[in-house]
């Protein structure tokens, strides 16, 4: 054996008895395969609160059935693509990873992922294209190729404190001017011309989420052009700088620093920061969390809202940047059969969305198909949860739209977060459309060196 191919056969090992292990060594009996089973060994992410919701589906889909079994491995995010094309390469991956970074096309072009239609029929993947929402598909297609599946999507929208709100006699916001008003009206500057709270502040970030807001597109799938100096795009991150320029460079610099030097990962919106902060339905635990805090101390509930980002004049309705989780079938895998009907389990598709409305509810994910979202089971949930519900709305919305689908996906995210934050945070920076176009010359270049500017 190849000195490589010893190292590689060694790791692999290695990784196998950690995971079947306990931390006081006895083995894990979740991750025995029955002789009887047909194993399907699972990559995913998860830790914390979420890695138990995530065993709980596994035991739950291994206890359905008797030809299939699931072994989940918990996988760091750090050197996930190492990791996976050294599985590859050394003949033994896994027959199935949940990831949720923009690598998909990535690892598609590079020949890493078997498209569905491999894994499954045409004809299923097509009743799986109409079963899931407008999002889901665009996450999980490239070059009209499906190559992953869906199983949870994250939305923004804004939260705002509805308590607050009713002091000032104020409205959620329905359009950009009102938003504008709104920060006007509930930031407070002191004596020494230092902000204390903002009403509204954006953040660099969630140029993304503005940018379709306003109207823009980043990328065109047809001709494969970067589009991030259009028109809409342009005026969305120069109207996120005049923030800046009606705060200062030193107060809003400031403010989000301590927004960062937040403990643990406190929600600034509950801390008191804003009165209205774009983030996603994540936060809704936060929110349960903190009211629930307030009624055992006796004090009163501060009550929050949700609504969909206002958009200015000639915007997008019900509109923002749509990320997610979605199930990978590697090239190579042992078990196709097996991962396949799991992913289903999960995500819901083929009759199974009484178990995915289960986990969503669990998970407290946004499931990627109505026939899901309307199961009584997460209906329940959301008369209990309605501010999650607001987040479900939209991610049925045609204009909820995902970073690019393309290799070199990241680094455009990156391209692009970078602009925004130089635009928003440093002293003297040229314009917005001037770093927008920066911008897009250093994401053309990227993309011509790993050739996508060939024939659609």
């Amino acid at each position: 054996m190849k000195p490589s191919r010893l190292v590689l056969t060694c790791t692999l090992l290695l990784v196998t008895i950690v995971v079947m292990t306990l931390p006081d060594g006895r083995v894990d009996s979740r991750n025995l395969v029955p002789a009887d089973r047909h194993e399907v060994v699972f990559w995913h992410f998860w830790g914390g609160e979420d890695r138990s919701t995530v065993e709980d589906v596994v035991d739950r889909f291994n206890a359905s059935q008797d030809d299939h079994f699931v072994r989940a491995i918990a996988m760091p995010g750090n050197n996930l693509d190492m990791k996976l094309f050294m599985a590859i390469t050394g003949g033994d991956p896994p027959d199935v990873i949940n990831q949720d970074d923009p690598i998909m096309a990535d690892w598609a072009e590079r020949g890493a992922l078997l498209p569905l239609n491999e894994v499954a029929s045409d004809a299923e993947i097509d009743k799986l294209r109409a079963w899931l929402v407008p999002a889901a598909n665009r996450l999980g297609t490239y070059r009209g190729k499906m190559y992953a599946l869906c199983n949870g999507l994250d939305i923004r929208a804004l939260y705002y404190n509805k308590t607050l709100l009713d002091q000032h006699g104020l409205q959620p916001p329905n359009s950009i001017a009102e938003l504008d008003m709104i920060a006007a009206q509930t930031t407070i500057i002191d004596g020494t011309g230092r902000v204390e709270r903002f009403g509204y502040l954006p953040d660099a970030r969630r140029l993304w989420a503005w940018g379709i807001v306003f109207g823009g597109e980043f990328y065109d799938d047809t001709t494969r052009d970067v589009t991030i100096t259009s028109r809409p795009i342009v005026e969305a991150l120069t109207w996120m700088v005049s923030y800046r320029q009606r705060y200062g460079f030193a107060n809003v610099s400031a403010y989000r620093q301590g927004d960062q030097s937040l403990p643990g990962k406190t929600f600034p919106l509950i801390a008191g920061r804003y009165a209205v902060v774009m983030d996603g339905q994540w936060r809704v635990r936060d929110i349960v969390a903190a009211q629930e805090a307030q009624r055992r101390a006796g004090q009163a509930v501060t009550e929050y809202g949700v609504c969909p980002l206002p958009m200015p004049p000639g915007g997008r309705e019900q509109a923002g940047w749509v990320n997610g989780n979605f199930f990978l079938v590697p090239r190579g895998a042992k078990n196709r059969e097996g991962a396949w009907k799991f992913m289903k389990f999960w995500s819901g598709f083929g009759g199974n969305e009484a178990n995915a409305a289960k986990t969503c509810v669990a998970g407290g994910w946004i499931p990627v198909s109505a026939a899901v979202a309307d199961h009584p089971t997460f209906q329940a949930y959301l008369e209990q949860e309605p501010l999650f519900a607001k987040f479900v709305e939209l991610a049925a919305q045609p204009n909820q739209i995902p970073t690019p689908v393309i290799p070199g996906a990241a680094y455009f995210q990156r391209a692009v977060n970078d602009a925004a934050a130089t635009a928003m945070y440093v002293e003297g920076s040229p314009d917005a459309r001037q770093l927008l176009e920066q911008a897009a010359s250093q994401i053309e270049a990227r993309l011509d060196r790993i050739d996508l500017r060939g024939t659609p």
